[in-house]
């Protein structure tokens, strides 16, 4: 009985910071791994929508396991599709500058429509294939998650001193002009209040109302899932390295606009010297080879033409001297 309080926050809390880390370090890989993508996510898709229909009548703690996975690989699926840049929304560009107010609101449901539609459908199919059945995890887990995010949303689009989109892949890497790096917003101390007292409700039903063990499994892993969404808020105000718990899905230490900040400064550098001349360096080795006949008659050649300078070089200078030496031996313009 003490495993039914104590293993599912694990299992929930793990299941959480790998499937996000697992997915970004899937779609973090731009122009590879594309086939591999499509068919993760179509196999996710599939397999968990099986897998929550057989669930669906299943009150065990393995249903209740069984159900709360399959959310969150069907979730795992559509962000997927969503941060490699497949569904989006129909207009897929950066906020243009000087937009505010409904302008900007209307541009940022654009960005994102399809995503929106595709969450809904998602949400939509749960409840078709657990309708009437005894197992409600899933649809419990997938409304948490739906909740949570949408509430992380609003909060990004009207303000946060933390944004953490070092996080987003390039494929989606224009969603964070939508983002208003501010002081929190009013909506923010509402909205953590509200999922604190949700919290507050299911943790006290699992005190007080759960009696089966799968009541109690179920609801912890809700409960747990929903306090994880609860502490992401807080990573949006809070000077928290969220980087750090999910770096290994990332594809450096450090995002590509940080990178190429820190080249900026050598590229001018080398802009500033125009007079610069890169001159190759050659090792011998990496000459071609000259057959043995060709390099001997270069060296025969080479030998023959200084034997010819040096030759000539001594009959010029005794010409010069025979020259020189003449007005000395005569006097008075006859020979001595």
């Amino acid at each position: 009985m003490i495993s039914a309080y104590t293993v599912p926050p694990i299992y929930a809390a793990f299941v959480w910071w790998f499937s996000t880390g697992a997915v970004l370090l899937l779609v973090g890989r731009a122009g590879r791994f594309e086939i591999l993508r499509a068919f993760l996510g179509g196999s996710m898709l599939a397999g968990s929508l099986a897998g929550l229909a057989l669930s669906a009548g299943d009150t065990s703690v393995g249903g209740a396991y069984m159900a709360f996975t399959c959310t969150i690989l069907l979730w795992g699926a559509q962000e997927i599709a969503f941060l490699a840049g497949w569904l989006t929304g129909p207009r897929p560009q950066p906020c243009p500058e000087g937009a505010k107010g409904p302008r900007r609101l209307g541009l940022a449901l654009q960005a994102i429509l399809y995503h929106e539609f595709a969450l809904l459908a998602c949400g939509a199919a749960i409840v078709a294939l657990t309708w009437n059945g005894a197992n409600q995890v899933g649809l419990w887990t997938f409304a948490a998650l739906w909740v949570l995010r949408q509430s992380a949303k609003i909060n990004l689009f009207l303000g946060v001193p933390v944004t953490n989109d070092e996080l987003m892949p390039d494929a989606v890497r224009f969603l964070k002009t939508f983002f208003a790096r501010k002081p929190v917003s009013a909506f923010f101390p509402v909205s953590v209040t509200l999922a604190t007292s949700v919290l507050v409700i299911m943790i006290q039903r699992i005190v007080e109302v759960a009696a089966t063990p799968f009541d109690i499994v179920g609801l912890t892993l809700v409960s747990t899932l929903f306090a994880l969404g609860v502490v992401e808020h807080w990573f949006m105000l809070l000077p928290l390295p969220a980087i750090t718990l999910w770096g290994w899905g990332m594809r450096s230490g450090f995002p590509p606009e940080d990178t190429t900040m820190k080249q900026e400064p050598d590229v001018k550098a080398a802009a500033t010297l125009p007079n610069l001349v890169v001159l190759a360096t050659v090792r011998p080795e990496a000459a071609p080879p000259r057959a043995a006949a060709a390099c001997a008659r270069q060296r025969l050649e080479d030998q023959f033409r200084q034997s010819f300078r040096e030759q000539h070089a001594r009959d010029g200078l005794g010409t010069a001297l025979g020259l020189a030496a003449e007005p000395a031996a005569t006097v008075n313009g006859r020979t001595t």
